[in-house]
């Protein structure tokens, strides 16, 4: 009889650990919560993962609010030529004659792009935006300044949740670019040396329009 050699008692050893039926020790894993459940409102916790990475905050009561604080912001900054290209975004602007380029005329010498989001995510204080919307890949990239608006019911907890509603809202039809957004454009690649604005816009500011009354009203 011939006897078997240490290479083949090993394989022996290997098929016979793959028959056996094991308990799975990550049965579930997906389901499971990676993280600590927020202890804060998600729009808070939004503002300080935000804050931390650099970008600015503003809170607006109304619409009203935020063209006020638009105005302030364009004065600090010296603004003149902000660019807006969703129609949306123009007729809420446009109710209280705030002044925007909406062609891309002279984009080139463009100040501050303001534009709509996708969503926000709490969990990271990012902005996830996509091609989906009309304001394309430019406006968001270009200008020195970006200036996104957003509503308070847009804050999700975090990415999977912001991924998970653009296969709702796009059919699962998803838009070729979608981004996320966390603080100014960055680099350290010189001397280790952080610069910000070094491959896009070097201030990101999120105006956060308070709609939690209107969504309630709707619901009901």
């Amino acid at each position: 009889m011939k006897q078997a050699t240490a290479k083949e008692r090993i394989l022996k050893k290997i098929r016979a650990a793959l028959l056996q039926k094991r308990d799975n020790p990550y049965l579930n894993m997906e389901e499971s919560p990676l993280y600590p459940p927020f202890t804060e409102p998600l729009e808070i916790e939004f503002a300080k993962q935000f804050s931390a990475v650099a970008g600015k905050f503003v809170f607006c009561e109304d619409e009203l609010d935020l063209v006020e604080n638009l105005l302030l912001l364009a004065e600090q900054f010296t603004m003149r030529k902000m660019y807006v290209w969703e129609p949306e975004l123009q007729r809420l602007l446009g109710k209280y004659d705030f002044p925007y380029y909406s062609t891309d005329t002279d984009f080139d010498k463009a100040d501050a792009g303001i534009t709509f989001c996708e969503a926000l995510i709490a969990r990271n204080g990012s902005v996830l935006i996509s091609s989906g919307s009309p304001i394309g890949r430019r406006l968001a990239i270009f200008p020195h300044i970006h200036i996104v608006v957003a509503y308070t019911s847009q804050v999700l907890p975090d990415i999977k949740d912001g991924l998970d509603f653009l296969k709702t809202k796009y059919n699962y039809k998803l838009p070729s670019m979608i981004n996320l957004i966390t603080g100014p454009s960055r680099t350290a690649d010189i001397e280790k040396t952080l610069v910000l604005g070094a491959h896009g816009p070097r201030e990101l500011f999120v105006f956060l329009l308070d709609d939690s009354i209107a969504v309630k009203d709707k619901k009901e």
